[in-house]
C-alpha cells in the first residue's frame, strides 16, 4: 500500500467527468451494435460487413492495449531505443507479410479462426490441439491486461489488486456480451484516438521536463549512457548492451521468429481482418494499420526513458517502483488537471481495447472450435450465440485469476513476449509450412505443434532455475523463440516425409499459390485505386520503417 498510495493521482471533478463521459459512450456504443447483432457471425466477426479503415485502426488499437502502453514504456525504462526493435523489425514486415500473403488464405477459406484453418488443412487433432493452446493464451494474455488496468486503478484510488481486477474484468465483460465484435471494434477505433490524444502531452510535456530534446539527449548521455539512444550499438557478439541481445537473436528470434508468430497466427489480430466486408478491405487492414504502429514509440517509449531520467530509482531492486509504474509515475507528476482526466481516460481505454480483443478472440476459437465440433456439434445457429457470450464471461473470470501471475513481474512486456515465444512461435511454423508446402502432413502438424511448445517452455524452466545464464528476460525470450520454430520444423519435416499427406484435390485455396495469393477477390467501388493497391501499402510501409531505423542506427 505504501506503493498504491505513493501512486496517487490527484484527480478533480473535471478528471472524473472527462472518464464518467468516456464510459457512457462506449456503453452506447456497445448498445448500438447490439442491433447488429442477429446470428452467431455477427457476434464473432461483425458479419464481415466492416469497411478497410475501421478494421486497420481496430487492428492497431487491439494491440494498443495496455500492455503496449505500460509494458513498451516498461521496456523504455529498462533497455532505452532498443525497443524500437519491436515496432520496426517486429511488427511492420510482419503485418505486411500478413495483409500480402496469407489473408487471401484466411479470407477466401471463409474460416472463423486461425485454427479453424488447420482443421481444413490438417486434420481434427492438429485442430484441437492448436484451439486449446490459443485458448490457454488468450486467457494469460487478458490476465496480463487485468493486472495493467489494476496499476491503473491503484494510483488513481488507492484500490487493492484484487478489487481493481474485478470492477474492470465486469465492465469489459458487459460492453462484449452486449455488443459482440462490433461493439468491441468500434470502441477500439473509438479507443485509439482517445489513447493517442492522452499519450501526446505526456510526452511534450515530459520532454519539457528534461529541457528539450537536447536536454533529454545530456541527460542520457550522462545517465544510462549514450547505447541508450542506439538501436544497433554493442549488439555484435560478445558486446555488451542492454537488451542482452546480439544482431542475431534481434533478427530471427524477434524480427522473424517472434514478430511473424504474433502478427500472423495471433487471432486477436487476425479476427479483425476477417471482420472486414471483402478481401480488398481484410488485405489491407494490417497495412493500413502498419503505418501508425511505427510511430507509436515516440508516445510510449519515449515516455519511459524519460521516466528513468526523472526517477532513477524506477526498476531498482528495494525500490518504491517498478518499470511498469514508469506512464503512471510521469501522470501523477506532469499533468494537470483535465489533462490528467484525459490521460487516465486513455489508460482506461488502452486496457479495454487489449483485454477485448483477446476476449473476443477467446470466445471465438472457443465456441466455433471446441464447444461447435467437439462438445455439441449440429446445434442451431442460437445455441451458439448463447455459448459465445457465456463462454466471454468464463474468459474474463479466468482473465481475473491469470492477473496474479503477470504481477510477479516487474516488467510486464517481458512476460507477454515469454507467452508469445510459447504458443505463437510454434504455430506459426507449424502454418508456414502448412501453407508453402504440399508435402506436409496432418501428423507432422500435430507433433511438430506440440513439440514446438514444449521445447521453449523447457528452455524457459533452465533459464530461471540458472541451468541456461542470459543477461535478460527479453534476451532469453528470442533465444527460446528461435529454439520453438526450430525444434516445430526439425519435428515435422522427417515425420511429414514419413506419413502420406491430402490428395492435391483437398489441397485447394489452402496451400500457397500465385494465382490465389494474388487473387482480388469480389471488388467494391474504389477497391481499384491506386493508393489502396496492397503492394503500394505494403511496400511503402517497409520502406518507411527502414528510414525510421536511421536515427538509432549512429
Amino acid at each position: 500500500m505504501l506503493t498504491a498510495d505513493g501512486l496517487r493521482l490527484s484527480m478533480n471533478w473535471m478528471d472524473n467527468l472527462i472518464l464518467i463521459v468516456y464510459f457512457a459512450v462506449v456503453l452506447g456504443i456497445a448498445l448500438a451494435a447490439k442491433r447488429s447483432v442477429r446470428n452467431s457471425l455477427d457476434f464473432f466477426l461483425s458479419g464481415r460487413s466492416l469497411p478497410a479503415w475501421v478494421t486497420g485502426l481496430a487492428f492497431v488499437s487491439a494491440n494498443l492495449g495496455a500492455t503496449e502502453i505500460l509494458g513498451m514504456a516498461a521496456n523504455g525504462a529498462q533497455y532505452g531505443a532498443y525497443t524500437i526493435h519491436w515496432y520496426l523489425i517486429g511488427a511492420i514486415p510482419a503485418m505486411v507479410f500478413l495483409g500480402l500473403v496469407m489473408m487471401p488464405f484466411y479470407y477466401n477459406s471463409k474460416v472463423r479462426s486461425v485454427p479453424e484453418f488447420l482443421l481444413l488443412r490438417f486434420s481434427r487433432s492438429s485442430h484441437l490441439l492448436s484451439a486449446a493452446l490459443f485458448a490457454v493464451a488468450s486467457v494469460l494474455i487478458a490476465g496480463v491486461n487485468l493486472y495493467a488496468l489494476a496499476i491503473v486503478l491503484r494510483a488513481l484510488l488507492g484500490w487493492p489488486l484484487p478489487v481493481s481486477i474485478g470492477v474492470a474484468g465486469v465492465f469489459v465483460l458487459a460492453y462484449i456480451i452486449i455488443g459482440g465484435l462490433s461493439s468491441a471494434i468500434y470502441n477500439e477505433v473509438l479507443q485509439f484516438f482517445v489513447i493517442v490524444a492522452a499519450l501526446v502531452p505526456l510526452t511534450v510535456l515530459g520532454l519539457a521536463r528534461v529541457g528539450g530534446i537536447g536536454g533529454f539527449i545530456d541527460h542520457v548521455f550522462a545517465g544510462p549512457g549514450p547505447e541508450f539512444l542506439t538501436a544497433w550499438g554493442g549488439t555484435g557478439f560478445g558486446q555488451d548492451n542492454p537488451l542482452g541481445a546480439n544482431w542475431l537473436t534481434i533478427t530471427l528470434g524477434l524480427g522473424f521468429a517472434v514478430s511473424f508468430g504474433y502478427w500472423t497466427t495471433n487471432f486477436a489480430e487476425v479476427q479483425r481482418s476477417l471482420s472486414a466486408r471483402n478481401l480488398s478491405a481484410a488485405r489491407r487492414t494490417p497495412l493500413i494499420a502498419a503505418f501508425p504502429k511505427m510511430f507509436i514509440p515516440l508516445i510510449v517509449v519515449l515516455p519511459g526513458i524519460i521516466a528513468l531520467l526523472v526517477y532513477p530509482q524506477i526498476g531498482q531492486a528495494g525500490g518504491a517502483y517498478d518499470y511498469n509504474d514508469a506512464i503512471p509515475l510521469l501522470m501523477r507528476d506532469l499533468l494537470p488537471n483535465g489533462v490528467l482526466g484525459l490521460a487516465v481516460t486513455g489508460l482506461m481505454a488502452s486496457f479495454m481495447a487489449g483485454m477485448a480483443a483477446n476476449v473476443s478472440s477467446f470466445n471465438t476459437v472457443f465456441t466455433t472450435d471446441i464447444w461447435r465440433p467437439y462438445l455439441k456439434p449440429g446445434m442451431p445457429d442460437a445455441h451458439y450465440l448463447r455459448v459465445g457470450r457465456v463462454v466471454t464471461a468464463v474468459g474474463v473470470l479466468a482473465g481475473m485469476g491469470t492477473a496474479f501471475i503477470a504481477a510477479s513481474f516487474s516488467n510486464i512486456m517481458n512476460y507477454l513476449q515469454t507467452l508469445f515465444s510459447f504458443f505463437n512461435v510454434p504455430l506459426f511454423a507449424t502454418f508456414i509450412l502448412a501453407l508453402f508446402w504440399k508435402r506436409m502432413t496432418a501428423k507432422a502438424g500435430f507433433y511438430g505443434l506440440l513439440a514446438g511448445t514444449i521445447a521453449p517452455i523447457t528452455f524457459y524452466v533452465a533459464y530461471k532455475t540458472g541451468v541456461v545464464p542470459i543477461a535478460t528476460d527479453q534476451g532469453a525470450n528470442m533465444i527460446s523463440s528461435m529454439i520453438a520454430f526450430t525444434v516445430d520444423v526439425a519435428v515435422s519435416v522427417p515425420v511429414a516425409l514419413a506419413t502420406a499427406p491430402k490428395p492435391d484435390a483437398e489441397l485447394r485455396g489452402l496451400v500457397y499459390t500465385r494465382a490465389a495469393a494474388n487473387d482480388r477477390g469480389e471488388e467494391l467501388p474504389g477497391d481499384s485505386a491506386w493508393y489502396r493497391r496492397p503492394a503500394l501499402l505494403g511496400w511503402g510501409a517497409i520502406v518507411l520503417a527502414a528510414a525510421c531505423y536511421l536515427p538509432f542506427s549512429f
